[in-house]
């Protein structure tokens, strides 16, 4: 189970949602930063399509989903994509399997 939060920059207003945890099928997500089109893009990384797909294994060589650049890097739950200002997460928590 995993449990997924809201994120807002307090100087542009930009949100997002993270996730932390394991998903019902063993699945990551990962929160990755995309400098050419400044957005926070999820991408699931391993558990059961990992077996199947395997660049599904790790975030090396993954593309941004919105606008594809293979700039993406892991998301340091803190910079705002947008504004480079200071994201915090709102308390908006639920639960997500």
């Amino acid at each position: 189970m995993a449990l997924k939060k809201k994120y807002k920059c307090e100087n542009c207003g930009y949100e997002t949602e993270v996730y932390e945890g394991r998903g019902l099928f063993r699945q990551q997500i990962t929160a990755m930063i995309c400098p050419d089109c400044k957005t926070i893009q999820n991408l699931v990384v391993g558990g059961i399509i990992a077996d199947v797909a395997p660049s599904y294994r790790s975030e090396v060589g993954r593309l941004c989903l919105q606008c594809g650049s293979d700039r993406i890097r892991i998301w340091n739950l803190s910079t705002c994509p947008r504004c480079e200002g200071t994201m915090k997460e709102t308390g908006e928590k639920e639960f997500w399997t």
